[in-house]
């Protein structure tokens, strides 16, 4: 019997997008899963959208927060409500090839693998292919300080292993701060060398990105870690010299769900 996947999917104003995410996961190889969305007060048609596919699957489940909270605890919330050994995280924007599922958790019950996350695909609004992330093989928790190379479309952990881990509550880097506290109690988070996921762009000014995640990631340091001026400047010089190379990377490929 497969083990059941909790699919934590957090939604906001995702009106034009959170089909194509949900249909990616209907397209699994791998079945036995749930996808839990909690939508974080939408004012759009969101919710409408994705109870028309809660009454066509029963795997699929809505929870609504009252208020605007963000992303992590929109996750969080879907979390206490998962039942499956393995938690995987996808966002409303976000989508998965078909055999993503499949090929991640075999690659995780053959190896015992507690945390593992995959290459992925950058995509523009077209879904045209803008860039491939090739993370490394392995990370461990000084390694990951330097650059978040778990993409969290990407991410799966084992509950077996963990217990339920959730995200601590910042508006920002929840998904960063989860894997370094993962990496905190077993050795590597590994990685499956597919690209098995697909990044959907933002649409905001690629300089106004820039500015606003390296102001993100400094007060990452300084105030979730509490790391003191030299050790922040420290780690901050390796994310800037990886966040360069990673948003370099460039290569051609046919269809996005080849």
């Amino acid at each position: 019997m497969c083990a059941l996947v909790s699919i934590i999917m957090p939604s906001y104003n995702a009106e034009a997008v959170i089909a194509d995410s949900i249909d990616s996961v209907l397209s699994q190889t791998y079945t036995a899963w749930e996808l839990i969305i909690t939508d974080d007060n939408s004012s759009d048609s969101t919710c409408e959208i994705v109870q028309e596919y809660v009454n066509k699957d029963e795997r699929i489940k809505l929870l609504r927060l009252e208020g605007n909270s963000g992303a992590g605890i929109a996750r969080n919330n879907s979390i206490r409500h998962a039942n499956g050994r393995f938690i995987a995280f996808l966002d409303s924007d976000d989508m998965w090839c078909p055999e993503k599922l499949e090929k991640q958790i075999n690659f995780m019950l053959d190896n015992a693998y507690a945390l593992t996350y995959t290459q992925y695909r950058k995509i523009g609004d077209a879904g045209n292919i803008t860039g491939i992330i090739h993370p490394p093989e392995r990370v461990n928790y000084r390694e990951l300080l330097k650059s978040n190379v778990i993409g969290c479309l990407t991410a799966v952990y084992d509950t077996k292993i963990l217990g339920k881990v959730f995200m601590p509550t910042i508006r920002k880097r929840q998904d960063m701060a989860l894997w370094l506290n993962i990496l905190k109690t077993i050795d590597y988070a590994w990685c499956l060398p597919e690209e098995l996921a697909l990044y959907r762009e933002g649409h905001e000014s690629l300089s106004s990105n820039k500015v606003k995640i390296l102001a993100t990631q400094w007060g990452f340091y300084r105030n979730h870690l509490r790391f003191n001026v030299i050790k922040t400047a420290w780690f901050f010089s390796f994310y800037i010299i990886r966040a360069l190379k990673k948003h370099g990377v460039r290569k051609s490929v046919p269809t996005p769900h080849g």
